[in-house]
């Protein structure tokens, strides 16, 4: 393994017993490039490109209790070309976390505190919290674009190097949210955002040129807290979910969370170009959705899958440690009851269908995005281990038929969702690899593994071991050289007809 220390974070997390900053979720502040990694197995040679996870990875001692939403994001990225491996991680150089770096200390409280206690009035995203840019990750117009649950301003890096790149500058005055979609089809970024005043939503469009072309407002009956969106080929689909915050509580700047089980779950279905006029709104059982999957439009119907939620605002467990009993909870799959399931909205009748399709817990769901927007087969689902915000394996679904195949990552193993890599020249929907990085609490080493989708029962084709021990997180994308270069020649062409304009 050749490894160089890039940079070492000067930081002030002290060690504690917080569920959060140990094991699996230990902070990481070295910043590493490194090539000829220990493999076990072979390479793949037939996929060219790049697997991007974005991590929480907190660099100081908070203010007051601590969430792990609110660490600061650290991307890490494994470069796949002609059967070589090459691996990077830098924490993404938000305004905040250049802030708290000027300052040596936290300045912002987080989610599990009045914001009111942070040391630097207002805040970077909504609820007055730090844009630690930690949640989500795509790759559009060439780069890298990580965002923050809570409407962040999107920062931007280079998928090869990550070398920082500042801020998208189309994002709107409210941020965008995390889960931007990119249709690999056409080069189009859709997102949403969300806030505290009217209307409440906006969804926009950004072309392959990273230029701004759309974006409308998508009223809502007051303050919302939407996490994902999903589109088709000619629609777009937002959320209004009754789990949001208290009402009454909010007046007085009191953010607390709240299932308002009489209200229905509703859809906005709009044209990808329409306007506000054009929004069909729809109907469905009242449930929360952290995730959607894909969605595509099958005669007069459009078809949604995601997660549906039993259990939105589950019962803390007896063995929560004290303070922080509610926000166990809400990280625990096992008690949220997050099920796959289907949506059928049909634009003609304004009748919606719905049925469950596994009844699993399962979620953080990723597939072929050649095939988003489109009709698909195939579906990677992540398990999680009961009680925590950690994933102990993958479930395949064949959509078709209803069957699926199962792979357990192993004892004290835990992994993230597994983002599709087509083979070159694939064949078939599910002709290519999952990859994900995978800790191993029992030797203390993280690896990213490499799964044959195919066949993802018979484990890694191989196993790439990283120069450190990574901290857990959320979301990673994979993105092939030949879409990054398109997207870079689609940026150079806009900014040479500025230019001669």
């Amino acid at each position: 393994m050749t490894a160089k220390l890039i940079n070492r974070v000067q930081s002030t997390v002290p060690s504690n017993d917080h569920p959060y900053m140990n094991g699996p979720w230990t902070p990481n502040m070295d910043e590493y490039d490194a090539s000829d990694l220990e493999v076990i197995g072979k390479v793949p040679d037939d996929i060219d490109g790049v697997y991007v996870r974005n991590t929480e990875n907190p660099v100081h001692a908070p203010i007051g209790r601590y969430h792990p939403f609110d660490g600061d994001g650290m991307v890490h990225s494994m470069r796949f070309h002609n059967g070589t491996a090459t691996y990077r991680n830098r924490f993404v150089r938000t305004r905040g976390f250049i802030a708290e770096q000027e300052a040596g200390h936290a300045l912002w409280a987080g989610l599990m505190e009045d914001p009111r206690k942070g040391l630097r009035p207002g805040g970077c995203a909504q609820g007055g919290l730090k844009d630690s840019s930690s949640t989500d990750v795509v790759v559009h117009a060439g780069q890298i674009l990580s965002t923050f649950y809570q409407c962040g301003e999107g920062y931007r890096l280079d998928p090869y190097t990550l070398e920082q790149n500042g801020c998208a500058s189309w994002v709107p005055i409210d941020g965008i949210s995390a889960h931007c979609k990119v249709d690999e089809s056409n080069g189009e970024l859709l997102f949403f955002n969300y806030s505290k005043h009217p209307p409440y939503m906006h969804y926009g469009v950004v072309d392959k040129s990273d230029r701004l072309v759309h974006m409308i407002p998508v009223p809502l009956p007051g303050p919302r807290l939407p996490h994902d969106m999903a589109f088709t080929q000619n629609y777009a689909i937002l959320n209004d979910l009754p789990l949001f915050w208290d009402e009454e509580l909010l007046k007085k700047g009191i953010h607390v969370v709240r299932f308002h089980a009489h209200l229905p779950t509703r859809f906005a279905i709009v044209p990808r170009r329409g306007k506000t006029e054009d929004i069909k709104w729809f109907e469905a059982a009242p449930t929360y959705v952290l995730h959607w999957l894909n969605a595509y439009e099958e005669g007069d119907e459009i078809v949604l899958d995601g997660y549906f939620e039993e259990d939105p605002q589950p019962k803390s467990r007896t063995d929560a440690p004290a303070g922080y009993e509610r926000m166990m909870a809400y990280l625990d799959q096992e008690l949220l009851k997050p099920r796959l399931h289907r949506w059928r909205f049909n634009l003609k009748t304004g009748k919606t269908t719905e049925k469950h399709l596994d009844p699993r817990d399962l979620e953080f769901g990723m597939f072929n995005q050649q095939y988003a927007g489109r009709k698909y087969r195939y579906a990677y689902s992540t398990i999680p281990k009961p009680g925590w915000f950690l994933f102990t394996g993958l479930v395949k679904h064949d959509l078709d038929t209803g069957t699926s195949t199962q792979f357990d990552f192993g004892p004290d193993r835990y992994g993230s969702e597994a983002p599709f890599a087509p083979r070159l020249g694939a064949k078939d929907e599910d002709d290519g690899y999952l990859i994900s990085y995978i800790t191993d609490m029992k030797t203390n080493r993280s690896e990213c593994a490499v799964i044959d989708a195919k066949n993802i029962a018979a484990g890694p084709v191989c196993r790439i071991f990283l120069p450190h021990r990574i901290s857990s997180g959320t979301h990673a994308t994979w993105a092939s050289a030949a879409d990054i270069e398109a997207g870079r020649n689609a940026v150079a062409a806009r900014m040479m007809r500025e230019a001669a304009e």
